[in-house]
């Protein structure tokens, strides 16, 4: 099972801080990331997202996976128009896994002009200690679950077979 974790800020630097502290909690085994990112948005309303160059230990599969989460939830909410039926298809398991159109919006709702956000997709975590030391950032945090079938179904339909 997979916790998908994000965490609003009000301005980047806090975000940004706890970006950094997400990759301290992983170094210090309190949490396992299948993905992370640092996503803020500008004046003009434009999103930008930051990843780090590599997760230790994250597969192509989950990398896949990761990619196609951050696609749908902020930087392409139209995509499963524009590619029709099969990217249509992995949006409407997404939605089953608890990654639904009202969790999007809440996501969305959080990043308006000036605002940023961590997103965290995490196959272990020690809860008690990751909010320990996300604690002297603060923010508003949303998270879901995906189960180890949903993920493995939703790897499945991104390679394709």
């Amino acid at each position: 099972m997979s916790e998908l974790i994000i965490i609003g800020y009000d301005d980047h630097e806090k975000a940004q801080g706890a970006y950094e502290q997400v990759l301290v909690a992983q170094r210090d085994f309190i949490v396992t990331l299948n993905g992370l990112a640092l996503v803020s948005v500008d004046a003009d309303g434009k999103q930008h997202v930051e990843t780090p160059a590599k997760i230790v230990g994250v597969s192509a599969a989950s990398g896949a996976l990761w990619g196609t989460i951050i696609g749908l939830l902020f930087l392409v909410p139209g995509l499963g128009l524009l590619f029709g039926g099969a990217l249509g298809a992995l949006t409407g398991k997404l939605s089953k896994t608890g990654i639904n159109n009202s969790f999007k919006e809440r996501v969305q709702g959080m990043l308006t002009p000036g605002k940023a956000a961590v997103v965290v997709l995490a196959s272990k975590i020690t809860e008690d200690k990751f909010a320990d030391a996300i604690k002297p950032f603060g923010g508003t945090v949303l998270q879901t679950s995906l189960s180890d079938e949903d993920e493995a179904e939703l790897a499945t339909e991104l390679s394709g077979s």
